[in-house]
């Protein structure tokens, strides 16, 4: 064992990756230890909402965090390496700010532009590499964690990385929705399911568990697209690509840098007012909305935006089903955020 990444861990999160798995599989220290995954430390998930009174975050929770807790629930329910590696470095790209460069690449909808680049980063890491190389693993078995069904699968279903996201959201990193004993519940009920289409997934056994638990995706889902939430994002995606253009930052440098650099950056940025607005946002607690442009000032209109939700597999009869089909509470859920509207335009006083 080499990585302190677990010795310098918050609390919370050390008894969180406890209820993920009982046991850190040795292999992963180093592939941790890093300078690639070292990198993410500096990121947070939360798309940059953490640095704005719109919110109330106090957990910080780096994008290294989320990679490591989604490898552990993999580990958890597979005990296989491949899965577990392709799950610890399905974010290996992510840039300062995370989604938001999507928002500054258009990807508004599936917000998967900066996913491309994971197999470079990997067959560039002579770190890894060599790693790999000693394990005996082909890059192709760990650089696309799609291929794996049990961490990664599309919409509405349940893998590793949309459940850990899930859980961690809720755990206070962008709502305090559930507590750790709530969190041993939902996971403890969780199991390999296989759908109709015969392929695993992430399923429940229990249905008032799962209907807790889409309840809260559910809540989760409308903080991801609330007004507050896409404002923030455009208005980050734009600032960077305001100095992106002014040769004041990099698009290498958002993969490069930490985020508490790159907002020194901006807090010392003089160029259109970037450093005024970026201290009304940082201290605004209450974002202005409007169904019409509000003329003179920097509005958003984002109206097709990712939404994110889950319809779990769960046990009914002998069968696994997904829970909307059996249960109304749970189909009036995922109806609320999928039907989720927000007024038009979203603007502060700038």
């Amino acid at each position: 064992m080499s990585s302190k990444y677990f010795e310098n861990l918050n609390e919370t999160i050390k008894q969180y990756f406890n209820i993920l798995s009982k046991e850190i599989p040795e292999f992963l220290y180093d592939y941790i230890d890093t300078k690639e995954m070292q990198k993410q430390k500096g990121i947070s998930v939360s798309c940059g909402t953490f640095y704005s009174k719109l919110y109330n975050i106090n957990l910080w929770y780096s994008s290294l965090d989320h990679s490591i807790a989604t490898a552990l629930i993999v580990w958890n329910f597979t005990k296989d390496k491949k899965q577990t590696l392709s799950a610890l470095f399905h974010d290996i790209a992510t840039p300062t700010f995370k989604h938001c460069i999507d928002f500054m690449n258009g990807d508004y909808e599936n917000q998967e532009s900066t996913e491309d680049l994971t197999t470079k980063i990997i067959s560039d890491s002579k770190q890894i590499m060599e790693l790999l190389n000693k394990d005996r693993i082909k890059l192709e078995e760990v650089s696309d964690y799609h291929i794996y069904p049990i961490a990664d699968n599309d919409t509405p279903k349940l893998s590793a990385d949309r459940l850990e996201y899930s859980l961690s959201n809720g755990l206070g990193v962008r709502k305090k929705l559930w507590t750790l004993e709530e969190i041993k519940e939902i996971y403890e009920d969780i199991e390999i399911q296989k759908n109709k289409d015969e392929i695993e997934e992430l399923g429940f056994r229990n249905k008032k568990i799962a209907e807790k638990f889409v309840k809260n995706v559910s809540e989760l889902g409308r903080l991801y697209i609330v007004n507050e939430t896409k404002f923030t994002m455009q208005f980050l995606a734009d600032t960077m690509k305001d100095m992106s253009e002014k040769g004041l930052i990099t698009k290498k440098d958002l993969y490069n840098m930490s985020e508490q650099e790159v907002i020194k950056l901006i807090e010392n940025c003089e160029y259109n007012d970037i450093s005024k607005k970026f201290k009304i946002w940082k201290e605004a607690q209450k974002i202005n909305e409007s169904d019409t442009l509000v003329a003179n000032r920097y509005c958003v209109n984002i109206e097709k935006v990712k939404k994110r939700y889950i319809n779990p597999l769960v046990t009914f009869e002998d069968k696994y089903v997904r829970i909307a089909d059996i249960s109304d509470v749970a189909k009036k859920d995922i109806e609320g955020i999928l039907n989720f509207k927000t007024r038009k335009y979203a603007y502060l006083d700038f």
